[in-house]
């Protein structure tokens, strides 16, 4: 069984980074592709960036290009998000996910993703 399990998370002023990360077990990962979500209160959980393990193409949600960049450790089977410049629109919990089906595309909806982390939270003040 897959399992997601992400950290990093925490309380940062504005325009600070942060480095979330997400441990990926129980499967063999080599044709998935992986995401990043975030959910912040009363809202829907919103994209925000995904890349296939075994390509180089990358997709980022628009309020969060050019500050966030999604990458990966092939030895340690763990995908990151790099946060920079951090704003308090940031603030929500956010959620490492993945796709069986990575080598067929690259889902940027919620229901594209088959297996899903418990979430690490992201407060940004100002």
């Amino acid at each position: 069984q897959v399992q997601l399990v992400e950290s990093g998370g925490g309380l940062v002023q504005a325009g600070a980074s942060l480095n979330l990360s997400c441990a990926a077990s129980g499967g063999t990962f080599s044709s998935y592709a992986f995401a990043w979500f975030r959910q912040a209160p009363g809202q829907e959980r919103e994209f925000v960036a995904a890349f296939t393990w075994s390509g180089g193409n990358r997709y980022y949600g628009d309020s969060v290009k050019g500050r966030f960049f999604i990458t990966r450790d092939n030895f340690k089977n763990t995908v990151y998000l790099q946060m920079n410049n951090l704003k308090p629109e940031d603030t929500a919990v956010y959620y490492c996910a993945a796709d069986i089906l990575g080598s067929v595309r690259i889902g940027l909806l919620r229901s594209d993703y088959d297996y899903w982390g418990q979430g690490t939270q992201v407060t940004v003040s100002s």
